[in-house]
């Protein structure tokens, strides 16, 4: 019998991980389990607001002081932004949460999330997926109320990566730490050039998932390279972030998506394209304001080989918008092409919030190419 109840025993062990194997767990793909924090820690494994033991957090592990907050006003007079639902993490010093999700192997993937600080300090969230890492600078408000969302890329070296959000601060008050927010992944699909335009995802239809009811737009990291760029075929080449913007709370030109530039010179985008050297090309791109109470006398500079032109565009906050051309001579087999807002701007609204020109509708084409199809 023994004999038998063991042989069974063996058997549904190889059948399941045979169906494992045929039928390997799907890719998360929106919200994280628990992505938002709204499944509340068990009474035992909570005091106050400090979380208890590393399984403390439902679907998440986590190491140091973590607190599991509310958000709105606090008792001690603070105001904890959250960008979606209820509840969120505030993360002290050198703690940290992380949760192991299954994706597809070699896969580009965006992961966006709200975060905002709780100090006036300099506060720094690390955003990693071994062996990728990158550092969040949290000092910068981007909107009023401090909730901004933020995105992430990187590129999966396997079935399951382990995401983790890191404060490697070490601040004097306690009190202090980033906030994490509903945390949710996309799967990008890198575009291509075209026989109708060599700048890859020129109309920025293709970038990070937007975070449900929620209409501030997603931040997208300076220094984000693009072969891990959350916008892809681009690069986050500033110092400051730039905001990924859609057309159901902002005015979009063209599609769907596009891009603000919101910190004058130290937010731009950048791409390299593959040219011909002496031969020239003609550069296309549509600048106008967002309709999100940003208004005044914009400029955006754009640079392609060693010209350069500057489209001025007067808002007037009502989503107008215009194209603007540009002739330029490749000099080598690539090209940099780039993009910044000459000025600062904050909205008339609460004048905190920095916005900016939209830039949207990217296009390069050879003047020969240019001439047959336009």
């Amino acid at each position: 019998m023994a004999k038998f109840v063991f042989i069974l025993l063996a058997f549904s062990f190889t059948y399941t991980s045979v169906l494992l194997a045929a039928h390997p767990p799907t890719p998360v793909e929106g919200l994280l389990p628990n992505g938002n924090f709204e499944e509340p820690p068990k009474s035992n494994n909570i005091n106050k607001t400090f979380l208890l033991g590393k399984k403390a957090l439902p679907k998440w592990e986590i190491s140091g002081q973590v607190e599991y907050m509310q958000g709105g006003p606090q008792p001690d007079g603070r105001y904890i932004a959250v960008a979606q639902g209820i509840h969120a993490v505030k993360l002290g010093n050198e703690a940290n949460i992380s949760q192991t999700i299954s994706v597809k192997a070699g896969s580009l993937y965006a992961i966006t999330f709200g975060a905002s600080r709780t100090c006036a300090q300099q506060q720094v969230l690390r955003v990693s997926v071994p062996p990728q890492s990158g550092d969040l600078p949290l000092k910068t408000l981007y909107c009023t109320d401090g909730g901004d969302v933020y995105a992430y890329g990187f590129r999966a070296n396997s079935s399951t990566v382990r995401i983790t959000f890191h404060n490697p601060g070490v601040e004097e008050d306690p009190k202090c730490g980033p906030i994490i927010d509903s945390v949710a992944i996309k799967e990008l699909f890198p575009p291509r050039p075209t026989r109708l335009n060599i700048v890859k995802n020129g109309g920025f239809e293709e970038g990070p998932r937007l975070l449900f009811n929620t209409s501030n737009g997603v931040l997208l990291p300076p220094q984000q390279q693009d072969i891990t760029s959350p916008l892809p075929g681009w690069i986050i080449e500033s110092l400051k972030a730039v905001k990924f913007i859609d057309s159901m709370h902002y005015n979009v030109p063209h599609g769907d998506s596009a891009i603000e530039l919101l910190a004058g010179r130290e937010s731009a985008v950048t791409q390299i394209i593959r040219t011909i050297p002496n031969k020239l090309y003609i550069l296309t791109f549509s600048i106008g304001d967002a309709k999100d109470f940003c208004v005044g006398d914009m400029m955006v500079e754009a640079f392609a080989a060693k010209d350069t032109l500057k489209a001025p565009f007067k808002s007037e906050g009502k989503g107008k918008w215009k194209t603007v051309t540009m002739k330029f001579k490749a000099i080598s087999s690539r090209t940099r092409l780039s993009f910044h807002s000459s000025y600062y701007h904050t909205r008339v609204d609460d004048t905190v919030s920095l916005c900016g020109p939209v830039i949207d509708d990217v296009r390069v084409l050879s003047v020969k190419d240019a001439a047959k199809i336009l």
